[in-house]
C-alpha cells in the first residue's frame, strides 16, 4: 500500500502544468519544423554561436496569441540586445509570464498589456510580422522558459 501512494505523488508531479492553445490556427501547438536556412525549432538545436534555448510553436504573422493556462503578466520583454541596426525591430518584443509554478517569456508578440492576470484562453497579444524579418521560415512564437531550462515537457 505504501508503495501505491507513493506512485501516485510521483505521478501527480509529473502530471503538472501543461500548455494550452498558444497561437490562433494551432490548436495542436505544433513546433515549427527544420529548414535549411534557419535550423529547427527544439530545444537544444544548433545554432550559429551555441543552441536553441526555446521551443518554437508555429503561429501566423498577425494571429491572436492566447495564454496557455491562467498566468500573472510580469513585463514586457525586449528579445533581441542588438537588432542589427533596426533589421529586427518589427518582431523585437514579447511578454514575460509566470503561473503553474512556471516562468517564462513568449517572444515574437506584442502584448495587450504587460501586468496583471489573465486566465487560460484568454487573448494576451498578436503575433508580430516574422516574414519581414525572416522570409520563409515558419513564423512562430519562442517560448523560453525563465531559467532556460527545457519547455518541451510542458507541451
Amino acid at each position: 500500500m505504501i508503495r501505491f501512494v507513493v506512485l501516485l505523488a510521483v505521478l501527480c508531479v509529473c502530471d503538472g502544468v501543461k500548455f494550452g492553445q498558444l497561437c490562433h490556427g494551432n490548436s495542436a501547438n505544433s513546433m515549427r519544423t527544420p529548414d535549411s536556412t534557419y535550423g529547427a525549432g527544439n530545444y537544444g538545436a544548433s545554432r550559429v554561436g551555441g543552441t536553441h534555448k526555446g521551443l518554437d510553436i508555429k503561429c501566423s504573422d498577425g494571429s491572436i496569441v492566447y495564454a496557455p493556462f491562467d498566468v500573472s503578466l510580469s513585463r514586457g520583454v525586449v528579445v533581441y540586445a542588438n537588432d542589427d541596426n533596426g533589421r529586427k525591430a518589427p518582431i523585437n518584443k514579447g511578454i514575460r509570464m509566470t503561473g503553474g509554478d512556471l516562468c517564462f517569456s513568449l517572444f515574437y508578440v506584442q502584448p495587450d498589456r504587460t501586468s496583471g492576470t489573465v486566465v487560460k484562453g484568454q487573448r494576451i497579444g498578436v503575433m508580430l510580422p516574422m516574414q519581414t524579418v525572416y522570409r520563409g521560415i515558419d513564423s512562430h512564437v519562442h517560448v523560453q522558459m525563465c531559467d532556460k531550462s527545457d519547455p518541451t515537457p510542458y507541451f
